[in-house]
């Protein structure tokens, strides 16, 4: 471990891993284990391994990438490398899923790595790779398999949420905010994710005895009308994957979420915080659907990476997700922003471009993919969620008959 890591205290790091396999993953006896992760987040991976071989795991597979390695492709490589990806990797994963295995992502990349790089070829690998990653993508998002992200506080990305500070205290500071927002600041981790979960599931639960047909959106910059999906289902928290293991893919999370229909969204929407995506920072987003469809989309920054993410296929105009999350959130009070989305969608209600979750359906587990169409489920290459809430954004749930009910109010649960 080098000094700027040195700082991350140990006993929440291996609480954090504990976590992830016990409650993330819930990971089972005999059950295998695919892991991706930043190089620099090795200290993280072998608590993860120890906790998992503890709980009676089968198999252990990390698969790292390293920055640098990143770096070297974009300066030096030919230019036909843009449009190719591991396909080879990624049907192996999915090979894996396949077999039962779970699947653990650590996220901790420096998310400005790519800022200085063509946006074309940026462009050009992300379709490739989403391409390649498409056999595997359907396991996870098709909730096949039990699976979880947590995160790491990697140096590289400290510098960039801390700019101003020096390495070591920025990397101190992520660290902490990390685990705070993870919930293993405390001593019994484990039972403070089991009443977080019993929270979310509450407001799952009054959300789906109300069956609203729509949610209606209101505040500076924003009138917008998201239809719900015939039969949609919200979630929060914990969840049962297809292969009946209870799991938490997200860690931290603070939202409920369902499936939107994708040909049933109109109107305008501001985003209330900044995207980071893939090294550039789209901020200022604004956009109106027509009948589920973005027909118009600007940003102040970044503007022309959203429409290069609009063009990733036609899908990617529609929405696959809509998530409410309190403003007094804990991320949200923490005053960070994160550049990572896995954070910073847990600050702010957020709705998603691209890819649909199955499992966001009444007896989901059931539907085929053309069932899920039917119903209104979107299909895409991508999945990327951005930030539409904020303390000054009303939501009102639409009844089938048309009756309006209020579900936020200036941020909060109504």
């Amino acid at each position: 471990m080098n000094e700027d890591q040195s700082v991350i205290d140990p006993q929440k790091l291996d609480r954090l891993a504990e976590v992830a396999v016990k409650v993330g993953l819930n990971l089972q006896k005999g059950q295998d284990l695919v892991l991706t992760s930043p190089l620099a987040a090795l200290p993280l991976v072998r608590r993860i391994a120890h906790h998992a071989y503890k709980a009676g795991a089968g198999v252990v597979t990390p698969i790292f990438s390293d920055e640098e390695m990143t770096l070297d492709r974009f300066k030096h490589a030919d230019d036909k490398n843009f449009d190719k990806a591991a396909s080879w990797l990624y049907e192996g994963m999915a090979r894996a899923y396949a077999n039962g295995a779970a699947r653990l992502a650590i996220a901790g990349d420096n998310p400005s790595l790519l800022s200085n790089e063509d946006p074309a070829k940026v462009s050009r690998v992300n379709k490739a790779t989403s391409l390649a990653y498409q056999p595997a993508l359907e396991k996870i998002a098709g909730f096949d398999i039990n699976w979880n992200i947590v995160s790491y506080p990697n140096p590289s990305w400290a510098a960039v949420v801390f700019p101003d500070l020096p390495i070591i205290e920025a990397t101190k500071k992520l660290a902490d905010a990390i685990f705070a927002a993870s919930r293993v600041d405390k001593p019994d981790a484990i039972g403070a994710w089991k009443d977080h979960n019993a929270n979310l599931k509450k407001h799952a639960k009054w959300l789906n005895d109300q069956r609203f047909s729509a949610l209606h959106y209101s505040g500076p910059g924003t009138d917008l009308t998201i239809g719900l999906a015939d039969g949609h289902e919200w979630q929060g928290g914990a969840s049962k994957a297809k292969n009946g293991v209870i799991c938490n893919p997200n860690i931290p999370t603070e939202e409920v979420f369902t499936t939107p229909h994708a040909h049933r969204v109109d109107g305008y929407v501001s985003s209330t915080k900044p995207l980071s995506y893939q090294g550039t920072l789209i901020d200022n987003i604004k956009v109106r659907f027509e009948k589920g469809r973005i027909v118009e989309a600007h940003a102040s920054k970044g503007e022309k990476v959203l429409q290069q993410i609009l063009d990733t296929d036609e899908g990617a105009r529609h929405l696959g997700e809509v998530a409410l999350v309190p403003n007094s959130s804990p991320i949200s009070a923490s005053g960070l922003l994160f550049y990572n989305t896995l954070f910073d969608e847990n600050a702010a209600c957020h709705i998603a471009l691209g890819q649909c979750y199955s499992k966001c359906f009444l007896k989901g587990a059931a539907l085929s993919k053309k069932q899920i169409e039917k119903q209104g489920g979107n299909k895409s290459l991508i999945h990327i969620d951005w930030m539409i809430g904020s303390g000054e954004i009303n939501i009102d749930g639409i009844t089938a008959d048309g009756k309006k009910v209020p579900v936020f109010r200036k941020g909060e649960w109504a």
